[in-house]
């Protein structure tokens, strides 16, 4: 954490900020606020359709694919979309020269995706784009970074409470 950003004080909720924000209320807001503007501006949409047109769940298909060849329906599951549109996307990637589509060795009926050479280049490109550190974290020192990690890993691994209201209804 930036000392920089906090005056001298007790640690706990009644902390304040530089700019006079004291409140754990207040602070979360201004924590999840700064928190968007970072992730908004490092967003990573613009640069997979730049360099492969491909939005983020069609390229973590093709990242998933790289782990041995799926059915129509297991690549529906992992985009968590329905069939048709699964149909639909692997359409474009054939087309593409990404992946091809074989029979499946069980059942006829059925075809297994498989990833072409370009389909992983892709894929390898997709990983590169959705996994490199934004080049601004070069900021922050090893000490910054840990507890940034630090921070983000008990976030991630704390449940969330289900949605209330019309939108969790």
């Amino acid at each position: 954490m930036n000392p920089d950003r906090m005056s001298p004080g007790p640690a706990g909720p009644d902390r304040t900020t530089a700019d006079g924000v004291s409140s754990a209320p207040a602070l979360a807001t201004r924590a999840w606020t700064e928190m968007q503007a970072f992730v908004t501006g490092a967003d990573r949409r613009r640069a997979l359709r730049a360099e492969l047109d491909l939005g983020p769940k069609r390229a973590g298909v093709l990242i998933k694919l790289t782990e041995g060849p799926m059915t129509l329906r297991e690549i529906a599951e992992t985009a968590d979309v329905d069939p048709p549109a699964a149909t639909i996307a692997v359409n474009q990637f054939q087309r593409r020269g990404l992946v091809r589509r074989d029979p499946h060795p069980d059942d006829n009926r059925r075809k297994l995706v498989h990833l072409a050479d370009a389909g992983l280049q892709a894929a390898e490109t997709a990983r590169r784009i959705l996994t490199a550190p934004p080049p601004v974290l070069a900021v922050l020192d090893a000490d910054d970074l840990a507890a940034l990690t630090r921070i983000f890993t008990r976030l991630n691994s704390t449940p969330q409470p289900a949605p209330t209201g019309p939108e969790g209804s």
